[in-house]
């Protein structure tokens, strides 16, 4: 089986919450690495207002450290960028996508239909991101399911089996990535939901927030539900979102402590 790493490639100071953060997963099978999302890249960290816009950082509470950009943190952790062959995007908000330009040889994985919201003149999409013009494989809708609900298989040759799976309303073509692990399986959620919170607090201001980025607030209404049945009917499946620090910290302790026991 794969290997799997867990990087926060953002950093994000935000009223809601102290530990907001961008968790990326990295997969590594043989010399072949697979990047979950890529958070905010060189060139974001580098021209930040340049690329995202002075208005749009100080909005999110955007902080940049080069070293926190997966580009770096993979080559950290002894491997090469120039090993990432292969992207996978759950959508193309800025900070999900930022460090595309870094991977320029990766082929970048999404649903047709999130190409299709960021082609049709989306306000929410940044250009600077794409620019560079990668290599795209977009996925249409599929009759095929995973643990019921809509499943796209990624065409990447890998041993582990890896689907997109349809979680709109944060945009039309926001999609989870279910992943295969030893452990069993593992639904990388996206934004589908921002803090952990929303499945139990729905006092918390995180809703005015993911309801007013939503591109559609009854669709991310339908695919919380979805996300919340499943943990319900699957209570030890891994279920992880994009944001939330507190879930990044908890795996990233998980993976020290396996690392300190793989080295005795």
């Amino acid at each position: 089986m794969p290997e799997f790493f867990h990087l926060n490639c953002v950093t994000i100071h935000s009223p809601l919450s102290e530990n907001v953060g961008g968790h990326c997963l990295l997969i590594k099978e043989g010399e072949r690495l697979i990047l979950v999302d890529t958070g905010i890249g060189l060139n974001d960290v580098q021209f930040p207002e340049e690329r995202i816009g002075k208005e749009l950082i100080t909005l999110v509470g955007y902080v940049f450290d080069e070293n926190q950009t997966a580009t770096r943190q993979i080559t950290k952790l002894g491997f090469k960028p120039e090993q990432v062959t292969d992207c996978i995007i759950t959508h193309l908000d800025n900070d999900h996508i930022g460090g595309l330009a870094d991977f320029p040889h990766a082929r970048v994985h999404l649903s047709e239909e999130e190409m299709q919201n960021y082609t049709n003149g989306n306000p929410r999409y940044l250009t600077p991101p794409m620019a560079h013009g990668p290599r795209l494989h977009t996925y249409p809708g599929s009759a095929d399911r995973w643990l019921g609900m809509e499943a796209r298989k990624l065409d990447i040759p890998i041993s582990t089996a890896l689907y997109l799976v349809p979680l709109p309303g944060h945009t039309m073509g926001h999609c989870g990535v279910a992943i295969e692990t030893a452990e069993g399986w593992l639904l990388y959620a996206g934004d589908a939901y921002y803090l952990r919170e929303e499945f139990t607090n729905p006092l918390h201001p995180v809703h005015t927030l993911a309801a007013m980025r939503a591109d559609d607030n009854i669709l991310r209404m339908q695919s919380l539900e979805k996300i919340r049945t499943l943990m319900n009917t699957y209570p030890a499946m891994k279920v992880y979102s994009y944001h939330d620090g507190n879930e990044f910290q908890m795996e990233d302790v998980r993976w020290q402590i396996a690392d300190i026991k793989s080295a005795i």
